[in-house]
């Protein structure tokens, strides 16, 4: 139940309801048309197909960030333990507390509000740079080997671009004046269509006439939702979302 909520809403409700007092007022004042259908397909459809297509992909690169981003900080922490002659416990404590605290602040980051994007932001940098220190204070100065210091910078470079991939697809959304361009027409055509359905109720038997602006509403409405919904993958509103699970990073680091 909580899952059809999620794409039949007030905004469902509303556009089927004023779709069906349109066609009672076009049926009561015998106002009758045949309008196109290749209209909706036009005007509605295919911006919205578009956008669910454009938006499912950026879920999908955002997924392969997030990965390369837990994959290389549990690469980091191994290198920590297994890398370094008999380290000392506060070394992987550490490690794992600057994974931990960098993991909780993108987070953070990413179900926050856009306009709190630089104050969030701050805090991610700031666990970059303790991981930076890591790497040098207890990684180098404990004797680890040029070589090997080189790749974990490199892991942390490489964590650094993924966390920036998932920052602009936050930042940076589907086509916003397509979006805005299917929201007018999602909202003003079962309105419009009325006779249409009513020159289509003619055929029906009359429990039935308004079957067809319920279900053309409903369709289009949910749609427009499933978009929304996937627009950001991150804000944990959507049944599709990216959990970002700092606590079941950090049990698989034990």
């Amino acid at each position: 139940m909580r899952k059809i909520l999620l794409i039949i809403n007030l905004n469902s409700l509303l556009i089927t309801a004023l779709s069906i007092l349109s066609t009672w007022l076009c049926i009561r004042w015998n106002i009758r048309a045949n309008f196109p259908l290749t209209l909706i397909a036009t005007a509605v459809i295919f911006p919205i197909v578009f956008s669910i297509s454009g938006a499912y992909k950026r879920r999908e690169t955002a997924l392969a960030n997030y990965a390369q981003l837990k994959a290389l900080g549990q690469a980091l922490y191994l290198a920590a333990r297994d890398w370094l002659t008999d380290p000392p416990p506060s070394t992987l404590t550490r490690a794992r507390d600057s994974l931990g605290q960098l993991l909780a602040a993108v987070r953070v980051l990413l179900a926050a509000d856009a306009s709190h994007l630089r104050q969030h932001e701050a805090a991610v940098y700031a666990s970059f740079a303790e991981l930076s220190r890591f790497v040098r204070e207890e990684l180098r100065e404990r004797g680890l080997v040029a070589n090997e210091v080189s790749r974990c910078n490199q892991y942390l470079a490489r964590m650094m671009v993924a966390f920036e991939n998932c920052k602009h697809i936050y930042q940076y959304r589907t086509p916003r004046t397509l979006r805005a361009f299917s929201t007018v027409f999602i909202c003003l055509l079962p309105i419009l269509y009325g006779p249409y359905f009513a020159a289509a109720a003619a055929d029906y038997a009359p429990q039935v006439s308004y079957a067809m602006p319920v279900l053309f509403s409903l369709v289009l409405v949910s749609l427009h939702n499933i978009q929304n919904h996937l627009e950001n993958p991150f804000d944990g509103v959507g049944e599709d979302d990216i959990s970002i699970n700092v606590e079941a990073f950090l049990r698989r680091l034990d």
